[in-house]
């Protein structure tokens, strides 16, 4: 599990920021002492920092220089001032990117991913399809919808998958039999509706309904 430090002074940023991330499987730990940062970084050793530059006592430059004499961590500044200025100094002190305040989550945790992919070449370790705020993890097979776990079985897990890497295009059933055959005993049309049945059930329960739809003659899709 990746660990990701966030040195940013308003709670509730900080705050909205880890939870968010926590629900895409990544280990969060926020800054609070934050005339010491660099024995907390240390000490948690994360995967990458997302650092404010406008900080108490020391700006976020001081604290990037400051870890980059200990670690190559990658950084990514958060800050509302988003001017040439402040994005090239950002980059010259260390920084690996830089996301302007406000920001949109998708594309905060699109940037986090790619840098984690970068860094650590681990291109499946944080491997998550997302829709209508469906998180599917590949890595674990597991689902997580607005925070909560939804437990999958096996063929369910395959349906989901199938369905969310075609986003927008319709799977046939054929090919949906197919994935189902890959590891378990033959799987025919009756079975393939019970399973699609059940898991429907199971998003509904959990605030999806509709999730997937039905293409009479054709197949299934989540659009």
């Amino acid at each position: 599990m990746y660990r990701i430090f966030i040195i940013e002074d308003d709670p509730a940023i900080a705050g909205a920021v880890a939870n968010h991330l926590k629900t895409w499987g990544l280990q969060v730990r926020c800054a609070e002492d934050f005339q010491h940062i660099l024995p907390a970084v240390v000490e948690f050793d994360p995967h990458l920092i997302l650092l404010d530059i406008s900080l108490p006592f020391y700006n976020g430059y001081h604290w990037c220089s400051e870890i980059r004499k200990v670690s190559k961590v990658p950084i990514i500044f958060l800050s509302s001032a988003s001017d040439s200025m402040n994005i090239v100094m950002a980059m010259n002190m260390g920084g690996d990117d830089f996301i302007a305040k406000p920001f949109d989550f998708s594309v905060l945790m699109a940037k986090v991913q790619a840098v984690l992919r970068r860094t650590y070449d681990f291109a499946g370790q944080v491997s998550v399809l997302e829709h209508r705020g469906a998180l599917l993890n590949t890595s674990d097979a597991s689902l997580t919808i607005d925070g909560k776990r939804v437990p999958l079985t096996k063929n369910d897990y395959r349906i989901l998958e199938t369905l969310m890497e075609n986003k927008g295009k319709v799977v046939s059933r054929d090919v949906l039999m197919q994935r189902l055959w890959e590891s378990d005993n033959f799987v025919d049309e009756n079975t393939l509706s019970v399973n699609v049945a059940r898991l429907r059930r199971k998003l509904e329960e959990a605030g999806l309904p509709d999730f997937i739809v039905t293409k009479k003659g054709l197949g299934y899709l989540v659009e």
